[in-house]
Protein backbone atom coordinates (compact mmCIF):
# COMPACT_ATOMS: atom_id res chain seq x y z
CA UNK A 1 0.00 0.00 0.00
CA UNK A 2 1.23 3.49 -0.83
CA UNK A 3 -0.11 6.90 0.17
CA UNK A 4 0.37 9.79 -2.24
CA UNK A 5 -0.85 13.38 -2.44
CA UNK A 6 -2.46 14.28 -5.74
CA UNK A 7 -0.98 17.42 -7.33
CA UNK A 8 -3.36 17.85 -10.27
CA UNK A 9 -5.64 20.40 -8.57
CA UNK A 10 -5.77 22.59 -5.44
CA UNK A 11 -7.73 20.02 -3.40
CA UNK A 12 -4.56 17.90 -2.93
CA UNK A 13 -6.39 14.66 -2.16
CA UNK A 14 -4.62 12.05 -0.06
CA UNK A 15 -4.86 8.96 -2.24
CA UNK A 16 -4.21 5.41 -1.15
CA UNK A 17 -3.05 2.91 -3.75
CA UNK A 18 -3.13 -0.74 -2.81
CA UNK A 19 -1.72 -3.32 -5.20
CA UNK A 20 -3.41 -6.72 -5.01
CA UNK A 21 -2.33 -9.32 -7.57
CA UNK A 22 -1.01 -6.55 -9.89
CA UNK A 23 -4.35 -4.70 -9.71
CA UNK A 24 -4.25 -1.13 -8.40
CA UNK A 25 -7.04 -0.34 -5.94
CA UNK A 26 -7.24 3.45 -5.67
CA UNK A 27 -9.19 5.31 -2.98
CA UNK A 28 -9.34 8.80 -1.53
CA UNK A 29 -9.51 10.69 -4.82
CA UNK A 30 -12.31 13.23 -5.16
CA UNK A 31 -12.22 13.40 -8.97
CA UNK A 32 -11.21 11.33 -11.99
CA UNK A 33 -8.01 13.36 -12.42
CA UNK A 34 -6.83 12.05 -9.05
CA UNK A 35 -7.43 8.48 -10.15
CA UNK A 36 -5.44 9.02 -13.37
CA UNK A 37 -2.64 10.78 -11.44
CA UNK A 38 -2.40 7.84 -9.01
CA UNK A 39 -2.22 5.33 -11.86
CA UNK A 40 0.51 7.30 -13.62
CA UNK A 41 2.41 7.87 -10.39
CA UNK A 42 2.48 4.14 -9.70
CA UNK A 43 3.30 2.98 -13.23
CA UNK A 44 5.55 5.67 -14.70
CA UNK A 45 5.80 8.94 -12.75
CA UNK A 46 6.45 12.11 -14.74
CA UNK A 47 7.31 15.68 -13.76
CA UNK A 48 7.82 19.05 -15.36
CA UNK A 49 11.20 20.62 -14.71
CA UNK A 50 12.04 24.27 -14.18
CA UNK A 51 15.63 25.35 -13.62
CA UNK A 52 18.26 27.75 -14.98
CA UNK A 53 21.20 27.60 -17.36
CA UNK A 54 24.32 29.77 -17.30
CA UNK A 55 24.87 32.70 -19.65
CA UNK A 56 27.82 34.93 -20.57
CA UNK A 57 25.78 38.07 -19.87
CA UNK A 58 26.80 39.93 -16.67
CA UNK A 59 23.36 41.53 -16.32
CA UNK A 60 21.71 38.08 -16.48
CA UNK A 61 24.12 35.35 -15.36
CA UNK A 62 21.44 32.65 -15.52
CA UNK A 63 18.44 32.13 -17.80
CA UNK A 64 15.31 30.43 -16.47
CA UNK A 65 14.21 27.43 -18.55
CA UNK A 66 11.61 24.67 -18.37
CA UNK A 67 10.59 21.48 -20.08
CA UNK A 68 7.83 21.90 -22.65
CA UNK A 69 6.13 18.73 -21.37
CA UNK A 70 6.46 16.28 -18.52
CA UNK A 71 9.47 13.97 -18.52
CA UNK A 72 9.96 10.63 -16.77
CA UNK A 73 10.86 11.34 -13.15
CA UNK A 74 13.93 9.10 -13.28
CA UNK A 75 15.42 11.23 -16.09
CA UNK A 76 15.42 14.48 -14.10
CA UNK A 77 18.87 14.09 -12.45
CA UNK A 78 20.45 13.28 -15.84
CA UNK A 79 18.70 16.24 -17.50
CA UNK A 80 19.89 18.58 -14.74
CA UNK A 81 23.45 17.30 -15.20
CA UNK A 82 23.24 17.97 -18.93
CA UNK A 83 21.88 21.49 -18.34
CA UNK A 84 24.73 22.25 -15.92
CA UNK A 85 27.06 22.24 -18.96
CA UNK A 86 24.94 24.61 -21.08
CA UNK A 87 26.21 28.15 -21.63
CA UNK A 88 24.03 30.70 -23.44
CA UNK A 89 26.14 33.04 -25.61
CA UNK A 90 23.47 34.76 -27.74
CA UNK A 91 20.25 36.72 -27.30
CA UNK A 92 17.28 34.53 -26.48
CA UNK A 93 13.51 35.10 -26.74
CA UNK A 94 10.85 33.74 -24.41
CA UNK A 95 9.73 30.33 -25.65
CA UNK A 96 12.86 29.78 -27.72
CA UNK A 97 14.06 26.19 -27.67
CA UNK A 98 17.42 25.87 -25.94
CA UNK A 99 17.80 22.10 -26.42
CA UNK A 100 15.69 19.94 -28.76
CA UNK A 101 14.64 16.48 -27.55
CA UNK A 102 16.92 16.48 -24.52
CA UNK A 103 18.46 13.04 -23.96
CA UNK A 104 15.99 11.50 -26.40
CA UNK A 105 13.10 12.20 -24.03
CA UNK A 106 10.88 13.78 -26.69
CA UNK A 107 10.94 16.92 -24.56
CA UNK A 108 12.49 20.29 -25.41
CA UNK A 109 14.07 22.76 -23.00
CA UNK A 110 12.62 26.24 -23.57
CA UNK A 111 13.48 29.70 -22.27
CA UNK A 112 11.01 31.31 -19.88
CA UNK A 113 12.67 34.71 -20.02
CA UNK A 114 14.59 36.68 -22.61
CA UNK A 115 18.11 38.00 -23.01
CA UNK A 116 18.53 41.10 -25.15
Amino acid sequence: MKNITCITCPISCRITVDIVDEIHIISGNKCSRGREYAKTEMMSPVRSLTTTVKTVFPNMPVLPVKTNRDVPKEMIPEIISKLANVLIIKNISIGEIIIFNILGSGCDIVATSEIK
